[in-house]
């Protein structure tokens, strides 16, 4: 008989921010595992259930409030320290590609954008854009693994998990939109 494999225990809180209230996943070793905007709980939800399996069996969540230091952090980088997130830890499911790609993803300055094929490019990967991309799509930490910070090619602001006005936001919070791309929405 197969031994039985004890769910995962998640915890859950959320803090307000300038652009919506945010949803945090945190684990026992007060590790991020996914943050969302409430209005996009929904893909918060699905992105757990690819990454940890169905709650109650891969994983299982209770309300808890958020550990003082992602509040500090949030509150910081909110008042303007873009590198308040960095120390954060975070720890995410998903295929050793994906890793890699939200890895690279804390490598991007805050301040500072990067198209998907030079976030390929870094990962020698140069041909791997779409999968980049869909990677980038799947981060289940949005702003900590900051995301956000990819662009395309001619420097549109392509798709966010949590709106274009709201990486749009974010980009112009930590300093990285031109004129012309502050005024396209």
């Amino acid at each position: 008989m197969m031994p039985q494999v004890q769910p995962l225990s998640l915890f859950a809180g959320s803090c307000a921010s300038p652009i919506g209230k945010i949803l945090i996943v945190f684990d026992d070793d007060k590790a991020m595992r996914a943050l969302d905007f409430e209005d996009y709980e929904d893909r918060m939800f699905r992105l757990l259930r690819r990454h940890y399996g169905e709650r109650e069996k891969g994983y299982t969540m209770s309300p808890r409030p958020l550990p003082g230091e992602f509040t500090a952090a949030l509150q910081d980088y909110f008042a303007g320290n873009t590198q308040a997130l960095d120390g954060i830890v975070v720890r995410t499911g998903g295929t050793p590609f994906q890793k890699s790609v939200w890895s690279a993803l804390r490598g991007i300055p805050a301040g500072t954008t990067l198209s998907y094929g030079a976030l390929a490019d870094r990962l020698d990967s140069p041909r791997a854009v779409r999968a980049v991309g869909l990677a980038n799509g799947a981060n289940p930490i949005s702003i900590v693994v900051p995301c956000h910070r990819v662009i395309g090619a001619d420097g549109s602001l392509t798709g966010y998990g949590g709106g274009l006005e709201r990486k749009q936001w974010l980009l112009n919070h930590e300093g990285a939109l031109s004129a012309s791309q502050e005024a396209l929405f």
